[in-house]
């Protein structure tokens, strides 16, 4: 949904026009609210830090039509994991040489209707996936996934996509023996990365594959650094062109001369949005219990699946704000008992908090919308609003 008005029209400042949006209006279920100027200016910051780097915005972090035509308006290329989102992407004027089929997971018929499109480059991780890329998109430039750990990430992306150093060198060869172009190779630092300082030991291992690799007779020429760019979510991250103009220097430094392939998502758009939503109950579980149980109209099945042993830690708004406050767990509102989202470390709200009172979770446009169920227990999934 797009909104214009006077309220879409103000200035950006602190709070964010997002949240005074929210303050103004009255909504009947939570609700997202995106503000694509910001999404924008990150944008900007990231590229001014990347330099020449390509930015290939992963668009499965928010997926919503509006980020993905102002991306594209700014100049934006797209990582897409699925047909769905190369449709999408060409839908709103992407040419196919600015979309990369990232994901290492990939139906045969997904491949090759992307192939028919016009997408070229392809991100692979198995000899089955190499098999298929090489039937049904002959020809296709094709980059291999490393697995790399990195505990430092506080979503760390280490066990289910990418292969192990060793093995790189053999899909390589395979991939030219099927008459693909291997080159270069890709590795996520994983997820909310919050100080340049964390890529080094990734980038010294990525390096070594690469150089190896190059040694074996492939003439690689792109390193795809995935995303990992952090958003602000309580804790200190640095600025995005600071950050971005660090991390450059680092890959720069270790791989001379290679095309830089960035995917940014998180760190694109989380800070552009925010959610809307409301107390539905303030209880204990006993008269002797330590903390309160807050439940909100909003959890992991509609929004919120990034509280997944409490990884990201939103940040939270009422409109009692300054009385005093006290611990609590936080939990959604389904029959389902996982939906909890924080109580290993409780979250601290005022005290006067009481059903009915709104909730603001501030820098929100990431992975929220995207992860929300379409009726889970009845409820609907979230609503985004579009400034």
């Amino acid at each position: 949904m797009l909104f214009s008005g006077p309220a879409a029209s103000e200035a950006v400042s602190f709070p964010s026009r997002a949240e005074r949006f929210i303050a103004a209006n009255r909504f009947d279920q939570p609700t997202l609210v995106l503000d694509t100027d910001v999404v924008a200016e990150r944008f900007r910051a990231l590229q001014a830090g990347l330099g020449d780097a390509a930015i290939h915005y992963a668009v499965k972090a928010n997926p919503e039509r509006a980020v993905v035509e102002r991306l594209l308006a700014e100049g934006s290329n797209f990582d897409a994991a699925s047909r769905g989102e190369i449709e999408l992407c060409l839908s709103l004027g992407a040419r196919p040489a600015q979309i990369s089929f990232g994901n290492t997971v990939k139906r045969a018929s997904d491949i090759a209707f992307a192939h028919a499109a016009g997408v070229r480059l392809f991100a692979a991780d198995a000899e089955e996936e190499l098999e298929k890329i090489a039937e049904h998109a002959p020809g296709a430039e094709v980059y291999i996934r490393l697995l790399v750990d990195n505990p430092a990430a506080d979503w760390p992306l280490s066990r289910k996509f990418g292969c192990a150093p060793d093995a790189a060198i053999r899909l390589m060869d395979m991939a030219r023996a099927l008459g693909l172009v291997p080159v270069g190779l890709s590795f996520h630092v994983g997820s909310q990365t919050r100080k340049a300082a964390m890529w080094t030991g990734v980038l010294d291992d990525v390096a070594a594959v690469w150089h190896a690799a190059r040694a074996a007779g492939h003439d690689l020429s792109l390193i795809n650094i995935g995303g990992g760019f952090p958003a602000f979510y309580g804790e200190v991250v640095e600025a995005p062109a600071i950050y971005a103009a660090q991390v450059r220097a680092q890959v720069a430094a270790r791989f001379p001369g290679a095309r830089i392939m960035a995917e940014p998502g998180r760190g694109m758009v989380a800070e552009a949005g925010a959610i809307a939503c409301e107390v539905m109950l303030v209880s204990k579980k006993h008269d002797t219990d330590m903390h309160r149980w807050v439940y909100l109209d909003i959890g992991k099945f509609s929004g919120l699946a990034e509280t997944i042993d409490e990884a990201i830690r939103y940040q939270f708004a009422t409109p009692r704000d300054g009385d005093p406050a006290g611990p609590c767990v936080l939990a959604g509102p389904s029959c389902d008992s996982a939906d909890v989202l924080y109580e290993q470390r409780p979250v601290l709200l005022p005290l006067t908090l009481k059903a009915g009172d709104r909730v603001v979770i501030r820098n929100a446009g990431a992975y929220t919308s995207s992860y929300s169920s379409v009726g889970f227990n009845g409820f609907p999934p979230l609503e985004v609003l579009v400034l």
